[in-house]
């Protein structure tokens, strides 16, 4: 089940996202984050193993005039390859259209994934210099190594 998260899904988001991020996989996210930004997220429940149990989440964040990134794609180890992941984009994506967003970009490690969904490869430098500015925490920066990917809407 597909829906935009609540607050008691946070602290399973948390883990998720940060177990990611201990791998050096993605930036790690503060609980105060997550509280503050839980609007920008949408998750996957699992009903099977445990009613209500995320398996993955992912934020729509907007940036800028017509501009949106996907951001903290996470889905639980024990749920990979069940296609939670493209589900969660597509949602977020369908958001994205509904708000009027004109562009979304994803930073990733996994490009041949959003490849599939319709994103395209871009220079980083491309992109406007405010979504930068979570790279700050970030512990590879200024050395980012991933890859930017984006998905233009007509």
């Amino acid at each position: 089940m597909i829906r935009k998260a609540r607050l008691d899904d946070i602290k399973r988001m948390h883990t998720i996202i940060n177990g990611f991020a201990d791998q050096g996989r993605m930036l790690a996210r503060s609980l105060a984050e997550l509280y503050d930004g839980v609007r920008d997220y949408t998750v996957e429940c699992d009903g099977v193993a445990e009613p209500g149990t995320v398996t993955g989440c992912c934020a729509l964040h907007i940036v800028w005039d017509s501009l949106g990134e996907i951001r903290s794609l996470a889905v639980a180890k024990e749920c990979q390859g069940r296609g939670v992941a493209t589900r969660l984009v597509e949602a977020c994506l369908a958001e994205a259209t509904a708000l009027g967003v004109k562009r979304v970009f994803a930073l990733t490690y996994i490009p041949d994934f959003f490849i599939r969904l319709g994103f395209e490869p871009i220079d980083k430098a491309e992109l406007p210099h405010k979504v930068w500015s979570d790279c700050m925490h970030c512990p590879k920066f200024p050395d980012c190594d991933e890859v930017a990917m984006v998905m233009d809407f007509k």
